[in-house]
């Protein structure tokens, strides 16, 4: 039957061109090694804090989870980490789980202040496929930090196959309170008695509603902290004569970023990095051709002074 094996012979090879052109391109093979990591960010507690109020308590608890191969902890200043491996026969899904049911039952026994445990699974689908860089002669890198989270996250989030956008090295604004120890011992103050000036009064709490026959309205209380003067004026403390403790009298308080020790150079001039990381399904070539022509759109709209350059691109090994 020449025409019936012809006809099957050609659907074979059509459904061959059509399949092929649809794989996912990857670097590497889809392996996932079962692996659980735990982050507990405890900010301003030293290492052997962390060690002892978080880390070894979290050890202990999951010490006792089925299938686990090794345990690495590492406590440093304000940070806790612990990785997972289980066995490779192990379900990774289900070990999460357990991981997760354990840390659950001795969050009651952590710090106050420490941030909720992060429990994540190891995934190679996290890592960025291209790294474009956002330089400028004119912006500082807190400035250039706070256009892109503005401006430029959004756009490159919303391309086909991205999972998400990464800002590396980024230098947030924060107000930073500069104490002086000599002016807080004088006025018989402490570290303590400035938090909780600054919990109790720069809040923004809901006012209800006003109402009438014909019309709603929503009642907001505005927050009157909004500048490093502002903050400079906050009450701590009322004299036994009247007199009133400002916070501008025992510190000093500016304009600053969440993080000074972050760094993020190319070429030597300070930059910041906008990582893409793709979706599990979606094709590495196709989501960095994207971005790269979005990048060279963008160019030709930034303001004067500020460029954005192609760093790493995982696309050119895979693409070869």
């Amino acid at each position: 039957r020449p025409v019936f094996a012809s006809v099957l012979s050609l659907l074979l090879v059509i459904f061959g061109l059509v399949s092929f052109d649809r794989l996912p391109l990857r670097e590497y093979p889809d392996i996932d090694a079962p692996v659980v990591t735990i982050q507990t960010d405890y900010p301003g507690a030293s290492a052997s804090i962390v060690e002892t109020r978080i880390t070894q308590i979290i050890e202990d608890r999951i010490a006792c989870v089925e299938g686990i191969r090794t345990v690495d902890a590492s406590s440093r200043d304000g940070r806790s980490d612990i990785s997972i491996e289980f066995a490779i026969n192990q379900d990774i899904d289900v070990a999460a789980n357990d991981i997760r049911d354990r840390v659950s039952s001795v969050s009651d026994q952590l710090p106050v202040d420490a941030d909720p445990p992060e429990i994540t699974k190891a995934n190679a689908d996290d890592d960025v496929i291209i790294w474009l860089n956002l330089a400028s002669d004119s912006m500082t890198t807190p400035e250039l930090s706070d256009y892109a989270d503005r401006f430029l996250v959004d756009q490159f989030s919303a391309l086909d196959g991205v999972a998400r956008v990464r800002v590396g090295g980024s230098r947030n604004y924060a107000l930073r309170v500069w104490i002086d120890r000599k002016a807080l011992a004088a006025r018989n103050l402490t570290v303590i008695d400035i938090d909780q000036a600054l919990r109790r009064e720069n809040i923004e709490s809901p006012a209800g509603n006003l109402e009438s026959d014909s019309r709603t309205f929503v009642v907001r209380l505005d927050r009157p902290f909004r500048s490093p003067d502002d903050f400079a004026g906050l009450v701590l403390r009322e004299g036994s004569e009247g007199d009133l403790v400002r916070l501008g009298d025992v510190a000093r308080v500016e304009r600053g970023t969440e993080e000074d020790r972050n760094l993020f150079r190319g070429n030597g001039v300070p930059m910041v990095g906008l990582g893409v990381v793709k979706q599990s399904t979606a094709n590495t070539v196709e989501v960095a051709a994207a971005a790269r022509n979005l990048a060279d759109t963008l160019n030709q709209t930034l303001p004067n002074g500020i460029q954005i350059y192609q760093s790493f691109d995982s696309s050119v090994f895979i693409e070869a």
